[in-house]
């Protein structure tokens, strides 16, 4: 196990970055937070720009480190950039897309050069679901060659699931799919409307209850461990059912869990607190679904950025939170999606908006009565 998981300071490195190394993708994803491209950009970093940022990963000694895009295998860079990682000792994860450039030749190849996992999508349990979602026919057959593929290869697995209005109906199904399915790790995004993903398709705050409660009730389970992304609030509620559980003598033992050598997060960790995203451009965001970018590692090394931007900073303080997230208990472990804040009201330091618990004592401001209009009049117009 990672010795670094519990030891991460979030003011001093990120416990996770993400870096996006090309927004060319040839899947036209509904839900995708970068609205990929079928090409390249020739603004991306370059391989030495890229491998000048993997030392800058090393020297901040960051447990976590993730090659995304788009569709990183659109690099021909790919595996230099893996290898190079590995050669200064940074344990990196891979995302690449189940096209058709997906396959068991890259896959070995990966593994060969360095890679620690590989991480696919899933969206549907069916390929009729997912190939819709993904606007590719084949998809799903595609990533289930991947997993199979990786697990011949003795490469860790990953699966990343996003929920919406669109697949939430099956989601008993997908559970059932992932307890079938080899992996290590079940990476559950809540949808956060940026990019190509609508806010028609937003879960809403109680429907989110329930998606907790049954992965709280597979976690318990599962052969693999189970995290969220852009739903911080499964923290709370992860916390609260513990609780009622010992209070009433029941609380259970996990199931063992499949290992490998990438870390799991530590409570609190949050968009700009511990968490990263580095874009195709060199941009640094506290998070690749909240586009406020903080500088970019062309200008600054990327620990100034992460240590000393305002932007970060203020993520960083649970005292900049407003609404029932500033007044909640639970705001140091969880602190609510800054990324959904901003996506519905523009604010990140705003509200979860799709989180059902009301803290203690809270009381909503009452809103002030609405006056009348002022008028601007241009004169002389």
């Amino acid at each position: 196990m990672n010795p670094q998981i519990n030891t991460t300071n979030f003011d001093e490195r990120p416990f996770i970055a993400i870096w996006e190394i090309t927004q060319a993708c040839d899947l036209a994803c509904v839900h995708c937070r970068a609205s990929a491209q079928p090409e390249r950009d020739p603004m991306e970093l370059s391989t030495a720009e890229g491998k000048g940022l993997i030392d800058q990963i090393a020297a901040l000694r960051v447990p976590v480190f993730v090659l995304t895009g788009g569709d990183p295998i659109k690099r021909p860079d790919l595996f230099e950039l893996i290898g190079h990682a590995r050669r200064v000792g940074v344990r990196v994860s891979l995302t690449p897309s189940a096209t058709p450039l997906l396959t068991k030749e890259v896959v070995g190849r990966s593994k060969a050069a360095g890679l620690a996992r590989l991480a696919v999508s899933m969206d549907g349990a069916s390929a009729e679901t997912h190939d819709a979602f993904r606007g590719m026919s084949g998809s799903f057959a595609r990533t289930l060659d991947a997993v199979r593929w990786a697990n011949e290869a003795g490469l860790p697995v990953q699966i990343n699931t996003t929920f919406s209005r669109r697949n939430i109906g099956e989601i008993d199904a997908i559970v059932a799919l992932m307890e079938r399915l080899k992996i290590a790790l079940w990476s559950v995004f809540f949808l956060v409307p940026t990019g190509r993903g609508k806010l028609a398709d937003l879960l809403n705050a109680e429907e989110f209850e329930q998606v907790f409660a049954k992965l709280y009730s597979l976690s318990k389970t599962a052969s693999f461990d189970i995290k969220t992304t852009e739903a911080q609030h499964y923290r709370r509620f992860l916390l609260q059912q513990r609780a009622a559980e010992r209070q009433a003598g029941a609380l259970e033992h996990a199931a063992e869990k499949i290992t490998d050598s990438i870390g799991r997060a530590p409570r609190g960790l949050n968009d700009g607190k511990g968490f990263v995203f580095i874009s195709h451009k060199g941009e640094v965001f506290p998070s690749g679904f909240l586009p406020q970018s903080a500088g970019n590692i062309r200008q600054q090394p990327l620990a100034q950025i992460y240590r000393e931007s305002p932007l970060f900073l203020d993520l960083r303080d649970p005292q900049k939170l407003e609404g029932k997230c500033g007044a909640c208990e639970f705001k140091h472990i969880c602190g609510g999606s800054r990324a959904r804040a901003y996506a519905l009201t523009g604010n990140p330091f705003g509200e979860e908006p799709c989180c059902a618990y009301i803290p203690r004592g809270y009381q909503r401001p009452e809103k002030p009565a609405a006056r009348s209009p002022i008028l601007h009049v241009l004169q002389g117009a």
